[in-house]
């Protein structure tokens, strides 16, 4: 897989305008369906035309899935491919003072309804996934779903996947590459957190490579913890050495995380998030460079403990 083909574009930011993330502020400026509906179509349109060629999508992204799919059918190309998502529902409706963003739920009717939504990406439609998979919402016992799964993947030919997310995502994966319905593995792709600061899924990585479907990379800039930002004074080494390999590459923070990930995760798919064009310009330098084996050695030095991540990543906000 060479460095285009490894990367994808996740569709969260384009979706809905409020994301567990560090962002800089906007200002006051006042939301604009429309507006965001435009700029949304504009970020996609550049991905293609940088030569992006996989989307990321859910219907947990607010109108993520809606833009997505207007514009794919459009495009009518053939060497586009969708992975999308089912078990989150949308609930803010683009108000920024919302209290409940999004809804879990891991039944078999809520699989059937938005089922009926993401089918219209077929052919496209490669990855079907179940977001955020895991022991507490009981989805990988719960029979009728996974056998339901299995029917999706058998009348449609897509391969069945999971998304993980927290500090236990190798005994969720674990698990997951166990199951079987009618004596086959259900589970051929995936898509886990990694990233400078979480390596966690590296011990169990060889076995990942073995599935047929895609392994999809999320959250490679660990919700904007990566780049450089005064409120985490403990991560200064890794900005100072960050900022000093993208200084020798001519390129971003972001393009050396995005970097990081290629290099290390052999034939994985890394997700650019970027919502505008300007950020998916600057993800897109990862494409200009390969970092060294030195380098890689010293920003795999800069991993932390799987609960720490996780703990920090829960007192983000949505903004």
């Amino acid at each position: 897989m060479n460095a285009k083909s490894s990367i994808g574009l996740g569709t969260a930011a384009i979706g809905r305008p409020l994301y567990i993330n560090i962002r800089k502020k906007n200002g006051s400026r006042p939301f604009s369906k429309t507006q965001f509906e435009q700029e949304g179509i504009v970020v996609l349109e550049h991905a293609y035309q940088e030569g992006i060629r996989h989307f990321d999508t859910a219907p947990g992204y607010g109108l993520a899935e809606q833009l997505l799919l207007s514009w794919v059918k459009e495009k009518n190309d053939p060497e586009i491919t969708i992975s999308t998502k089912w078990g989150y529902t949308y609930l803010a409706n683009f108000d920024p003072d919302a209290q409940l963003h999004e809804l879990k739920e891991h039944s078999l009717d809520k699989l059937n309804e938005q089922w009926e939504v993401s089918r219209e990406f077929l052919p496209y439609l490669k990855s079907y996934q179940i977001h955020s998979a895991t022991f507490e919402s009981g989805v990988l016992d719960n029979k009728e779903v996974l056998t339901r799964l299995y029917q999706l993947k058998k009348e449609h030919h897509i391969s069945i996947g999971l998304t993980t997310t927290g500090a236990n995502q190798i005994s969720v994966l674990e698990k997951a590459l166990t199951i079987e319905v009618e004596e086959e593995k259900l589970f051929q792709s995936i898509q886990c957190t990694f990233n400078i600061f979480d390596q966690s899924i590296l011990p169990i990585y060889g076995q990942l490579k073995l599935l047929s479907g895609p392994i999809i990379i999320k959250e490679v800039l660990a919700n904007g913890r990566l780049i450089p930002n005064n409120n985490y004074p403990r991560y200064q080494a890794v900005y100072i050495y960050m900022q000093q390999l993208a200084d020798k590459y001519q390129v971003g923070v972001d393009a050396i995380a995005l970097r990081f990930c290629m290099d290390v995760l052999e034939n994985a798919m890394v997700l650019s998030g970027a919502n505008t064009k300007e950020h998916l310009v600057s993800n897109y330098q990862v494409t200009t460079f390969s970092l060294e084996e030195e380098e890689l050695r010293r920003l795999q030095s800069f991993a932390i403990a799987p609960e720490d991540y996780w703990q920090e990543r829960k007192k983000l906000e949505w903004n």
